[in-house]
């Protein structure tokens, strides 16, 4: 399409989760949403179908994979990928790379970085995180708030090799002191939490969001709930847990029996989360060991946790863009939207098979 051509969206254009916001059309004109035909307008291509927001990937790490940061081609391939399966708003959940190129690249999905990871020394994936002590926590955090788009990622918990376990990074008064700078900056913190005995001091600490939460439990959902704390589950990552847990059994069992507990509740976890009110999105963490592309699956994997169909498929579009402050379908909005052969509403593996994606009012052909 030429920068003047107009493409004409036809079937059910789904601007939210109720009928009451199906349209029958809309119109891209300049690259953005329009309810009401143009006048005159010529060079126009229709498609048709069932019409959403493009697709929401909440913890996706782009220019990263399971050794550090990539070259541009590589983290060029790994947008593409995204793209090609209706991904194109992306929370970069944390990233050694310099992806600001991406943003002059009209052909290639939005990015919300989170800055680098903030880890504790020897305690993360070597070469991807900020590797410090607390003391130095919140001069770090200042420094990802005013270098990311709004969001600061910490390593809330990871392996200790002198317990032989999971176990939390960093102290209280370290958390709280970091989480009130960001804030101060404007920027909002998240952080990788796999484990239980993190979570309490984060979200009395005053954090926004967890990542991963596997170890999510009765008496911590409701302080959750309680705080507006969202999570990202992930759980096409901790599929991986039993492979990992037999990796690390022989040198490290109690983590590797930690890890197993962890899986085998995942789906209690996370229905029990959404059914107390904390706000649920779709992250499916690829760009470490996993494949970019995945969203698709993490939305079934998330209704096979027991969330209802239409509120998994909120989030991963109009909620989890409410949620980032970025605009669906509405009117003047970027034309992001991805269409299929059927109603996702009805049934979530159809997000497998994208018919058409358009980014910025063009048809990804």
């Amino acid at each position: 399409m030429s920068d003047q051509a107009v493409l004409h969206v036809t079937g059910r254009v789904l601007l939210g989760p109720r009928e009451d916001q199906v349209r029958d059309e809309v119109w891209v004109v300049g690259g953005r949403v329009s309810y009401d035909r143009p006048a005159g307008a010529r060079d126009v291509r229709t498609v048709r179908g069932w019409a959403l927001p493009g697709l929401v990937d909440a913890h996706c790490h782009v220019g990263l994979d399971a050794h550090g940061p990539v070259p541009a081609d590589v983290a060029e391939k790994q947008a593409l990928t995204d793209r090609e399966a209706g991904t194109l708003l992306i929370r970069d959940a944390g990233s050694p790379s310099d992806t600001r190129w991406i943003d002059d690249r009209a052909d290639l999905p939005k990015i919300i970085r989170a800055g680098r990871h903030i880890a504790r020394t020897r305690r993360y994936i070597r070469n991807y995180a900020w590797e410090i002590e607390p003391e130095d926590l919140v001069a770090y955090v200042a420094q990802e708030a005013r270098r990311g788009d709004g969001w600061v990622k910490l390593v809330g918990d990871w392996i200790d090799r002198g317990l032989g376990d999971l176990s939390a990074c960093w102290p209280r008064e370290a958390a709280e002191a970091a989480i009130a700078e960001a804030h101060r900056l404007g920027a909002r913190v998240t952080a990788h939490c796999f484990a239980e005995d993190s979570l309490r001091d984060l979200v009395e600490a005053g954090i926004d969001c967890v990542e991963h939460a596997t170890g999510l439990t009765e008496d911590l959902i409701p302080l959750f709930a309680e705080r507006g704390v969202a999570i990202v589950p992930t759980l096409v990552n901790i599929a991986t847990f039993p492979a990992l847990a037999a990796g690390g059994e022989a040198k490290f069992p109690r983590w590797s029996a930690h890890l197993r507990r962890l899986h085998e509740r995942r789906y209690d976890t996370v229905r029990a989360a959404y059914d107390a009110g904390i706000p649920v999105y779709v992250g499916t963490d690829a760009g470490g060991s996993l494949a970019h592309g995945l969203v698709a699956g993490e939305v079934a994997e998330l209704v096979k946790a027991g969330i209802p169909p239409l509120d998994a498929l909120s989030a991963t579009a109009w909620a989890a863009r409410e949620w980032l402050g970025r605009p669906g379908l509405e009117e003047g909005a970027p034309a992001d939207l991805v269409v299929y052969e059927e109603d996702p509403r009805a049934d979530v593996r159809v997000l497998a098979g994208p018919r058409r994606v358009v980014l910025n009012g063009r048809i990804v052909e």
